[in-house]
């Protein structure tokens, strides 16, 4: 092999070394390995048995189906989703969601006044069927913004800390949290909306 052979196998194999760590660097990126994902699912677990033995949870599914609720919900995938992946009804996710703390911005989407709403649920505990006569709305409608302002003010009342841990596990995998991060900045956004009409109307009289 002569001198100009040899320099110009040199650079190819240079070449071809740099290459090979680009694409094994590429590869790794954003993906989770066997062991990775098994210490996600187990501390996204922990965080949900937490709340399970802390809350009354409604939901039926287990622990180990409402992980996989949390994280679909994290990489941004609908309810409609989210129940085919699990084979079961769209409303047993939004239930399972809300039990979760995890509101979305649809989910506060009223056509009425939702502080309204909040005070006489805070005020007055009616029924169902009362809200859904004072509002104007099915009983169904009136069951599930009972169930969102509920979710919204158990989440406010621990400082949203369960939602917190969820996302600091997922990015400290390397998941991102951006989308559902920024519903529960509008969520809580509009709860102190809520909060701040409640305290404007409230009677400060002596």
């Amino acid at each position: 092999m002569d001198e100009k052979t040899e320099e110009l196998r040199d650079i190819f194999m240079d070449v071809a070394e740099e290459g090979s760590v680009t694409e094994s660097q590429e590869a790794s990126r954003g993906s989770l390995t066997d062991t990775d994902e098994a210490s996600v699912a187990e501390r996204l677990g922990a965080v949900v048995s937490r709340m399970r033995e802390r809350y009354a949870f409604e939901t039926e599914l287990d622990d180990e189906t409402l992980v996989t609720v949390v994280r679909r919900f994290y990489d941004g995938s609908d309810d409609a989703a989210v129940a085919d992946e699990l084979g079961v009804d769209e409303s047993a996710v939004v239930e399972a969601r809300l039990d979760l703390h995890l509101v979305r911005e649809a989910d506060t989407e009223a056509p009425f006044d939702l502080a309204a709403f909040r005070r006489r649920v805070a005020d007055a505990d009616p029924t169902t069927a009362e809200l859904a006569e004072t509002f104007d709305i099915d009983e169904s409608w009136a069951a599930h913004y009972r169930r969102v302002v509920g979710a919204q003010d158990a989440a406010r009342r621990v400082s949203h800390r369960f939602q917190s841990e969820f996302e600091d596990v997922l990015t400290d995998a390397g998941l991102s949290t951006q989308h559902a991060a920024s519903v529960r900045e509008d969520g809580l956004d509009e709860a102190t909306e809520d909060i701040d009409s409640l305290d404007s109307d409230a009677d400060v009289s002596m």
